[in-house]
């Protein structure tokens, strides 16, 4: 059963194609690669501008292989915790409302505070603002509901998507502005709001049914 199952409730039978592209989209809002843009040129910022593709190219390939790596791993150590099904969703639907929250009332300066000079390496590009705790986690408690395969054409759908838009950081933060891209991010925030609430219902839901 997805997580995401604002229209696979209305339906009553699961769509494998609508799954993947839920999950994707989830995954997508998480990364939240148009408020990343910002970051990625700040801390480039005295970078040559060609040596900056391949930077945020390194990034993203790095910020891949961690996702990838909680993606077949990560139901291990849930397993070893034994945490029931019911805990599993509700506190993954706790985890996107709270990333929501960040992306519609974002801290000052930042989630990674002042950036620091010199040509960055895994930290803060590639980790945490790309493969960050909370895709992390989210990645996590998903292995244990969804299957491995769609599971993973999703994340690596929402990487593609992601790694496009940081490459071209320079020509949308130009096209669109700091105010433009802002507005964007609270609106994709108050989307991942919707989907937590969904995903936080189906948990009790299915609380609920167990229980009776």
């Amino acid at each position: 059963m997805s997580l995401i199952e604002v229209s696979t409730t209305r339906v009553g039978k699961a769509n494998p194609m609508m799954e993947i592209v839920s999950t994707a989209l989830v995954f997508f809002l998480i990364m939240d690669p148009l408020g990343n843009i910002p970051l990625f040129l700040s801390v480039l910022k005295d970078v040559d501008s060609t040596r900056q593709l391949k930077i945020i190219f390194r990034e993203l390939c790095i910020a891949y292989a961690a996702l990838l790596c909680f993606l077949f791993g990560g139901h291990y150590v849930l397993d070893f915790l034994g945490l029931s099904q019911e805990a599993i969703e509700i506190s993954g639907g706790i985890i996107l409302f709270l990333i929501a929250l960040r992306m519609i009332f974002p801290v000052p300066n930042g989630i990674f505070g002042d950036s620091q000079a010199g040509e960055p390496l895994i930290v803060p590009l590639a980790i945490p603002a790309v493969a960050g705790p909370s895709i992390l986690a989210v990645l996590m408690l998903m292995t244990t509901t969804q299957p491995m395969l769609p599971l993973f054409i999703s994340l690596t759908s929402a990487w593609i998507l992601t790694a496009a838009i940081l490459l071209a950081a320079a020509p949308l933060h130009r096209m669109l502005g700091r105010r433009g891209l802002i507005a964007i991010e609270r609106l994709m925030g108050m989307l991942l709001v919707m989907m937590s609430v969904q995903m936080m219902l189906n948990a009790l839901r299915s609380f609920d049914w167990a229980a009776n």
